[in-house]
């Protein structure tokens, strides 16, 4: 009989860009104290190589080893990282990438489809096993939760702290694409969405 396969997305805590409202990527910002009861089970995380992710997982995994891959980074914003929506509102180039992120990308940086390429290729290489948890991203978290659920990227949300989870039947169904069978959302940190 198969198993279910569980996905976890956990969403690093804050960095003081995310307060400001900045496009943070590829930027590597530590994160700022938060706090949140860690999980001492867990032996194995895997997640994006950027600072905020490594340290988020030490806090809420203090005993995992962490397994970072680069392919699973933010969307590189390019000329337009730690810039905020009002240093770039009268710019039309960002507003043409506001309407179509998936094939306007920002100067220097990548698009939506590039971002989802590179997110797939990294989710190929996550290990064999039953459940899978991931520090990752808002861009990646919004573009996995979407084609998990068959909606728009638009229409995801991804709260810093937040645990993300996902089951299908099997692992088959998942790295066939298929549908989700179940979803659900849980904060980790002491004061939800920081």
């Amino acid at each position: 009989m198969d198993e279910s396969f569980v996905l976890r997305l956990i969403r690093h805590a804050p960095t003081r860009g995310n307060q400001q409202k900045r496009y943070v990527g590829w930027t590597d910002e530590a994160i700022l104290p938060f706090g949140a009861e860690p999980d001492l089970q867990l032996k194995m995380v895997m997640g994006s190589d950027s600072k905020r992710c490594r340290q988020t997982a030490a806090v809420l995994f203090p005993n995992a080893v962490y397994r970072a891959n680069r392919d699973l980074r933010e969307c590189h914003f390019g000329q337009w990282e730690m810039k905020t929506y009002e240093e770039l509102k009268d710019n039309q180039l960002y507003r043409s990438w506001i309407d179509d992120p998936w094939h306007i990308k920002p100067p220097g940086g990548e698009s939506l489809a590039h971002m989802a390429e590179r997110v797939e290729r990294g989710i190929r290489k996550l290990p064999d096993d039953r459940e899978v948890t991931l520090v990752l991203h808002g861009g990646p978290i919004r573009y996995l939760i979407a084609e998990a659920l068959g909606e728009k990227f638009q229409d995801q949300t991804a709260l810093h702290g937040g645990c993300h989870t996902l089951t299908w039947q099997n692992r088959q169904a998942f790295e066939e694409r298929e549908l989700c069978t179940s979803f659900s959302v849980e904060p980790l940190m002491a004061n939800g969405n920081m």
